[in-house]
């Protein structure tokens, strides 16, 4: 059942800029710090002027405290271009169980990632890829609270930061009304809004899935597109993160 909060009781959080000048005071680590201060775009930026960067993560299983991250894909872009010469990708030793369940779906095996680096050793790149964009991924579950998880096991703080999550936008067109009985009755299902589905409804062609830097493009070429079909480029960024 759905429940509304009391006004009253409701806690409202400070728009994103405010929250990274907080943060960038609390964070103890200097890398934390550094990523805080460098700020982050005002909430009524107009989606052409955003400074965007896809991130997408392959992990060993689904549970940000179980489980760990095995790559990351990054690809930073803007509604007009995707800046593929600056894309990074990394293999990772993900300092937990490697499961078969999961090699089957990335492909990454024990071959792999038997010298690959810790997450820490990279961790200055990474940051510094996220510095002053906002992070585009489809289906937000996954790589905040993975990065998040990650960082606090190994600095002892996590972290946060603005997402748009194409998956999400798919969501909002597609399951905003659930199927009545007779359309179940039917034998209709509800409109599939994973990447690679939603990629098709905008005629963009399929890449092979599960890696995580074709998944970062495919998620930048995702948004550009829902943009392009439902948004205006004069629209805020606020219309769309989270």
């Amino acid at each position: 059942m759905f429940h509304l909060i009391p006004k009253e009781k409701a806690k409202v959080q400070p728009e994103w800029p405010e929250r990274f000048r907080q943060l960038a005071e609390q964070a103890k680590h200097p890398l934390l710090k550094s990523f805080y201060a460098a700020g982050c775009i005002s909430p009524d930026t107009p989606l052409a002027q955003v400074p965007f960067v896809a991130m997408d993560f392959e992990t060993t299983g689904l549970n940000p405290q179980k489980n760990g991250i095995v790559s990351i894909g990054l690809v930073p872009f803007t509604l007009k271009r995707i800046y593929c010469n600056q894309s990074q990708h990394w293999i990772l030793d993900p300092g937990k169980p490697l499961y078969e369940e999961s090699v089957v779906i990335h492909g990454i095996t024990h071959s792999d990632i038997d010298e690959a680096p810790d997450l820490r050793r990279i961790l200055p790149q990474l940051l510094e890829a996220l510095k002053g964009r906002v992070a585009v991924v489809h289906h937000r579950g996954i790589e905040q609270p993975f990065l998040s998880a990650a960082l606090k096991a190994r600095l002892g703080e996590g972290v946060i930061f603005p997402v748009v999550d194409t998956m999400e936008l798919e969501a909002r067109l597609h399951r905003h009304h659930p199927l009545g009985w007779f359309a179940r009755l039917l034998g209709k299902r509800p409109v599939s809004i994973r990447l690679a589905d939603s990629r098709t409804r905008y005629n963009l062609p399929f890449y092979a899935p599960h890696h995580a830097l074709t998944d970062a493009l495919a998620s930048a070429e995702l948004l550009q597109a829902q943009v392009a079909d439902r948004f205006s480029p004069d629209d805020p960024i606020n219309l769309i993160w989270h």
